[in-house]
């Protein structure tokens, strides 16, 4: 046995995949990556392909960023980790909370830390229970988001979310979750009607539920600027303008998902930005350390953080607590990630170089397997004819290129600093996975 095979070998006795048939992968074994470099990897075969998911939507400064590493490097050495809890602090993390709300889309009071977009969430729907105890509306306990909407994975975000295999045999989601239809137009507008009269309608129908349910009974609503996971479902402007004046109508939070489209990836330096969206809770993770080390945000609003401040003060503790919640390594790396971006100009070249790769990207709606292409910034969808999706993505593989499959659309969130040559290629391969897809259908 080769030592490549030994590890395909070794990963599929001893590790658990997520987003993975297990039955299958026990058979197939699990394509092993060795190295990475900018927006490059390559696998234990020698093997390069165009990483053009950055990982999970994350590595946004690609492979092999040596500035990151150096800090990361230095702040161990200083000071590897001390936590938060009992009045204690360390520089990075108080650097990094400053420089958060000063870059916040909409003014911020604070910022609570954890590791994970998932945490995060999770973190979010408890400030929402805690601030509306707080304020004497403890009956406001209910969520409402979108249908395939991803918010992450702990028990309260697999809640949030909106996707059958986060529920799927795993109770969920709890009660309480309630879940509105995707702001998706041309998947599911009426014959004949306007994207006005579509948002009209979503609008309308999320009016009657909170009307069902009692608007004193909705604590927030958690929102995607851009929704990724669900398919790359950029929801029509009007939507979210009538969607806000709604929240407000009837006093529920609005909680900004950011894990994915924060930090430039709409070619905004947040999402919220993009899509005029003045949240109560914004959540970011992911590009925050451009996944070199795991780190989450939750910027809090002032009306909120005074609530909780002031009831905080009266039980005499606020009880939410995190291990690793602002570790001073992850806290030290995503201040020089956000430096970076900075002197990178990264909104720039995202705005730059993003409708090369959707311009590249329409090119092919001609394609007899293209359905719809959509996107914003570098973040992009290939919906695909029923069905063709997973094997384009294994196709896609084979051509040096990785991608996700997220039903019948082909996801593309390529590392922000990737160049114009380098989508160029990736469009290469894309097109050419399209044709031998096409080719073995017919």
């Amino acid at each position: 046995m080769s030592d490549t095979d030994s590890l395909q070998t070794r990963d599929a006795r001893a590790v658990v995949h997520g987003l993975t048939d297990l039955s299958l992968h026990a058979k197939r074994g699990a394509s092993v990556i060795q190295s990475g470099k900018g927006v490059w990897v390559r696998d234990i075969h020698g093997r390069d392909y165009i990483e053009a998911m950055s990982g999970l939507w994350c590595i946004a400064l690609g492979y092999g960023n040596e500035r990151l590493a150096d800090v990361a490097q230095r702040q161990m050495k200083e000071l590897a980790y001390y936590p938060l809890t009992n009045h204690k602090s360390h520089p990075p993390v108080i650097a990094l909370a400053e420089k958060l709300l000063a870059m916040a889309p909409v003014p911020m009071a604070r910022i609570w830390f954890a590791s994970t977009g998932s945490e995060a969430n999770d973190c979010a729907a408890r400030l929402a229970w805690y601030f509306w105890n707080a304020v004497g509306q403890p009956e406001k306990r209910k969520f409402i988001s979108h249908r395939l909407a991803y918010h992450g994975n702990t028990i309260a975000s697999a809640s949030l979310s909106g996707v059958s295999y986060a529920h799927d045999k795993f109770n969920l989601p709890l009660p309480g979750f309630l879940h509105v239809a995707t702001p998706h137009f041309t998947r599911h507008a009426q014959p004949g009607e306007t994207e006005e009269a579509f948002s009209d309608r979503l609008i309308a129908d999320i009016e009657r539920l909170i009307a069902a349910e009692g608007a004193h009974t909705i604590a927030a609503f958690f929102a995607e600027p851009v929704m990724a996971a669900g398919g790359i479902v950029v929801p029509p402007a009007r939507y979210y303008e009538q969607l806000q004046h709604l929240l407000k109508k009837h006093d529920i939070l609005l909680v900004c998902d950011e894990v994915v489209t924060a930090f430039g990836r709409t070619g905004k330096m947040f999402g919220s930005t993009t899509m005029h969206l003045r949240p109560d809770l914004l959540v970011c993770a992911k590009a925050l350390s451009s996944a070199y080390i795991p780190i989450s945000a939750l910027m809090i609003g002032p009306r909120v953080y005074e609530a909780i401040e002031r009831q905080s003060g009266e039980l005499g503790l606020f009880g939410l607590t995190m291990t690793y919640s602002g570790h001073p390594v992850a806290s030290a790396v995503a201040l020089e990630t956000l430096k970076i971006y900075e002197e990178l100009r990264i909104v720039e070249h995202v705005q730059q170089i993003g409708p090369r790769l959707l311009d590249g990207l329409m090119h092919l709606r001609d394609h007899p397997l293209v359905k719809e292409v959509r996107g914003i910034g570098l973040l992009a969808g290939v919906e695909l004819t029923p069905g063709r999706g997973r094997e384009c993505a294994r196709v896609a593989e084979e051509e040096g290129l990785i991608v996700r499959a997220i039903g019948d659309t082909i996801a593309f969130c390529p590392p922000l600093i990737i160049s114009e040559d380098e989508v160029q290629e990736l469009l290469r391969r894309f097109a050419r996975a399209l044709d031998r897809v096409y080719a073995t259908g017919r």
